[in-house]
């Protein structure tokens, strides 16, 4: 019985060691042959692909408590270089002078409407209404605290050339790297976001645009239904309600966004953690659906969605098996000090900054000096690993037992220190 358990616990501990392994290889290849295919000799940021016409855009910008970032990010948006565009900002009861802050500005720009809600109704409430404000053809939404390259929405927009195209996602780069927790973000966004983004653009599904720069065709958005009012990340959700009616989703890594992210561990936590659940709510939706034949093409993230959770929950198990043994000296089964990494652990961490230095590698034909951050990412597999593990753990109760059809409002978030902040 004891043998059987400690097999058990070493295919486990096997498991919780390779998979990340495993996993990183498959990101780099998909990235590398996407850069290949897509990318390579692809022309500058500012030099986007020449249009033979170009659509109605209407740039939707909703806002929470957003009176000290949304004269900067209106003011960014006014200098698009796209020649047919509004921008539609939304607050969202705000409890500050943000909806101050948009009037003034809307008396400035002829191009900016403001719509006002009385009380806060949760960000694919906003989305929803500012869509059913305008009649252009394409919808691009950003953050209340984004800002956009001038010459994103052309990048974004020469997609749409491609009728089953629903869905074109942005490349976020993270602005604010002051603290240890900034520059982590900074090459994760490289190396994990924009890495796994690539990938999973060459094995066919995309698990989730960037809810921070995202544009939407606006018949694939009324096909689905618009924005859930009560899912936790409505991006994830748009995204695979989109794919499932078999619109096309894809990746644009010149439509550059810059974005604010925590720098602190409390708020990169909540962050995280509505990740976590968000993206678990989004696969207990859609646990029936997916298993058609028709949505086959969604079983591989499905698969690799499920498996990181399990991949999480595992680590947690050997980690307390390993403190009963090892810290309290109680006889368990499974040989706690097989938990200690020793070469693998060499191999799981020159992966990792491999894996790294090849997302940056990527990135850096839209964003210079990269490679700076790269010293800092030696703390990345600890730091990161340990929160995406954590997080996982505490969402997917959270969103298992969340009360269905509860409206999922927003908060003002720690967007951590700008320069001038310092």
């Amino acid at each position: 019985m004891n043998m059987s358990i400690a097999s058990i616990g070493q295919a486990l501990t096997d498991f919780a060691f390779y998979y990340p392994l495993f996993m990183a290889y498959l990101w780099m290849a998909g990235a590398l042959f996407y850069w290949y295919r897509h990318e390579r000799g692809a022309g500058k940021v500012d030099q986007p692909p020449a249009h033979d016409e170009y659509p109605s855009v209407a740039v939707i910008v909703p806002c929470f408590n957003e009176e000290a970032h949304a004269e900067e990010t209106i003011g960014c948006l006014m200098r698009s270089k796209y020649p047919n565009l509004e921008v539609i900002a939304v607050d969202d009861g705000s409890t500050d002078d943000t909806g101050t802050v948009l009037e003034r500005l809307a008396a400035r720009y002829p191009s900016l409407r403001v719509v006002r809600l009385m009380r806060n109704q949760g960000k694919a409430t906003a989305l929803n209404t500012a869509a059913a404000m305008t009649r252009a053809e394409i919808l691009v939404c950003i953050d209340g605290d984004a800002l956009l390259d001038p010459w994103a929405v052309h990048w974004l927009v020469a997609h749409f050339r491609w009728p089953r195209v629903g869905a074109v996602t942005g490349n976020p780069r993270v602005r604010t790297r002051s603290t240890l927790l900034g520059r982590l973000q900074v090459g994760e966004f490289s190396s994990t976001i924009g890495l796994i983004k690539r990938a999973q653009r060459t094995y066919g599904r995309v698990f989730t645009v960037s809810g921070v720069v995202a544009a939407f065709r606006r018949s694939a958005l009324h096909d689905v239904g618009y924005w859930s009012t009560d899912m936790l990340t409505e991006d994830v959700d748009i995204s695979w309600k989109l794919q499932a009616r078999h619109w096309d989703v894809r990746f644009e890594p010149n439509a550059l966004c810059w974005i604010l992210m925590p720098e602190t561990l409390r708020g990169l936590w909540k962050q995280r953690l509505r990740w976590a659940a968000g993206g678990m709510q989004v696969l207990a939706k859609n646990w029936r659906p997916m298993q058609a034949w028709r949505q086959r093409r969604m079983w591989p993230v499905f698969a690799e969605y499920l498996t990181s959770a399990f991949w999480a929950y595992t680590m947690l198990g050997l980690f307390l098996v390993w403190v009963l043994r090892v810290v309290f000296g109680v006889p368990t089964p499974i040989d706690g000090s097989s938990l200690i990494p020793r070469w693998s652990g060499v191999v799981i961490g020159t992966t990792c900054l491999v894996q790294i230095a090849i997302g940056m590698s990527l990135d850096a034909r839209v964003e210079k000096g990269l490679f700076r951050y790269f010293f800092w990412m030696i703390w990345y597999p600890l730091a990161f690993w340990l929160l995406s593990a954590l997080t996982t753990v505490v969402g997917v109760p959270r969103a298992l037992f969340r009360s269905t059809g509860k409206r999922a409002r927003w908060k003002s978030p720690d967007r951590g220190l700008l320069p001038q902040d310092r």
